[in-house]
C-alpha cells in the first residue's frame, strides 16, 4: 500500500522543518498528550519513514496540524524528529507555524496571536507579517524548572563532568565549561556528537527526570553544551545534541528555555530580562523571562523564545509498503 503525504519544506535558523500538510494519520485521545501516545502506539513508522534515511537526515524534524481538542485554542501541533515523538520543539512550532499561517492552513481567531495545544501543553504565540511572510514567531513555552544539579559523571573521552538537568519542554543535560571542556570550538562538531551519547546515556544511569504533572515525559533525551557568545550581541551559544547524530543548526527552542530556567535557579537571569542565545552555526533565538511560577511544587519560569523562519519548497513524499526500506534506516 502506498501512503501520500504533502509537505511544506524549510528550516528555522538553519534546522530543518517538515511540516505534513497532509496525510497525518487520525489521532485517539482528549489531550495532545494521549495523542502523542497514540502516535507512537500505532503510527510511529510514519516518523521513522518522513524523518530517517532515505526520505529525512539525521537532523530531520516536523510534525502536523491537528483540530484544537479545546475550541476554544485555535490549532494542535504533533512533533516528530528523528530522536522521538517530542512533547514539545521550539524551532519546529516557529517553522510549522510560520509555514501554516502563510499557506492557509492555520486561520486565527485573532490575528496576529495563537493558542496552541502540544504534548507538553498549551503554549501562546504572537507573531509579525508583512506582506504575505511571516517575519516573526514568539512562543510562550511550558513552564520551565531545574529537575536536578551537580550530577557527576566520568565519560570516556572527555573526563570528569558536572552536569545540571533542565526542563523546558523536553529534558536537557546542560554543560558548561569546565575541565577539559573548554569551548565548543575547541571541541569541534564531531567530537560533540561523539561525546554527547555517551554523556547522555552516563547521566540516564544515574537520574531519571520526570514531569511533576506528566509523567509520559520523562528521561533526558538532548544534551546541552553551553559556551560563552561568539557573536555581538549575543548573551550565550549553545550546541544541542539530540537523537544519535544531530547538532541542532537552531539555537534550539525547548533548550534555550532549558538554559532560561537554570540561568534564574544559578542567580544569573532574572524575570523580565532577555537572553540573546546563538546556535552552533552563529543564528539566534531571543529568550526572555516572563514570569516566576511554581510547576508541581517546584520553582520554575514561563520562558517565552522569538525566531523566525523560511519555507524552501513543496515536497510529495511516498512510503510504500513494496519499498525494502519503507519505514526509513539509520546508519550507526
Amino acid at each position: 500500500m502506498r501512503h501520500t503525504f504533502f509537505c511544506i519544506d524549510g528550516h528555522t535558523a538553519g534546522n530543518p522543518v517538515r511540516l505534513v500538510a497532509g496525510g497525518a494519520p487520525l489521532l485517539k485521545g482528549a489531550s495532545m498528550s494521549e495523542r502523542r501516545q497514540d502516535f507512537l502506539a500505532r503510527f510511529d513508522w510514519i516518523r521513522t519513514g518522513l524523518c530517517f534515511e532515505p526520505r529525512g537526515h539525521d537532523m530531520m524534524s516536523g510534525g502536523f496540524l491537528y483540530p484544537p481538542v479545546d475550541p476554544a485554542n485555535d490549532i494542535g501541533i504533533l512533533f516528530i524528529e528523528t530522536s522521538g515523538c517530542l512533547p514539545m520543539c521550539g524551532h519546529g512550532t516557529i517553522g510549522m507555524v510560520t509555514f501554516g499561517l502563510e499557506h492557509g492552513l492555520i486561520q486565527p481567531a485573532t490575528p496576529g496571536k495563537l493558542r496552541v495545544e502540544v504534548p507538553a501543553g498549551v503554549i501562546e504565540i504572537a507573531y509579525e507579517t508583512q506582506a504575505a511572510k511571516v517575519t516573526a514567531v514568539r512562543i510562550t513555552n511550558v513552564p520551565a524548572y531545574v529537575a536536578a544539579r551537580g550530577i557527576e559523571i566520568d565519560v570516556e573521552g572527555i573526563g570528569p563532568l558536572s552536569v545540571d538537568v533542565s526542563y523546558g519542554g523536553n529534558f536537557y543535560a546542560i554543560v558548561e565549561p569546565q575541565g577539559a571542556y573548554t569551548g565548543l570550538d575547541d571541541l569541534g562538531a564531531a567530537r560533540i556528537v561523539d561525546l554527547s551519547g555517551r554523556v547522555r546515556q552516563a547521566v540516564a544511569d544515574t537520574f531519571e527526570p520526570v514531569h511533576p504533572l506528566d509523567p509520559t515525559i520523562r528521561g533526558v533525551s538532548h544534551v546541552l553544551w553551553a559556551d560563552k557568545p561568539r557573536g555581538e550581541g549575543a548573551d550565550g551559544r549553545n550546541a544541542v545534541f539530540y537523537g544519535d547524530k544531530a547538532i541542532d543548526r537552531s539555537p534550539c527552542g525547548t533548550g534555550t528555555s532549558a538554559r532560561l530556567a537554570h540561568l534564574v535557579e544559578t542567580g544569573r537571569l532574572s524575570v523580565g530580562e532577555s537572553f540573546v542565545h546563538e546556535s552552533y552555526i552563529g543564528s539566534r533565538f531571543i529568550g526572555r523571562v516572563e514570569q516566576a511560577v511554581t510547576l508541581g511544587g517546584r520553582n520554575a519560569i514561563v520562558p517565552s523564545i522569538e525566531g523566525s523562519a523560511i519555507a524552501t519548497g513543496f515536497n510529495t513524499i511516498w512510503i510504500d509498503r513494496e519499498d525494502t526500506f519503507w519505514a526509513g534506516f539509520q546508519v550507526k
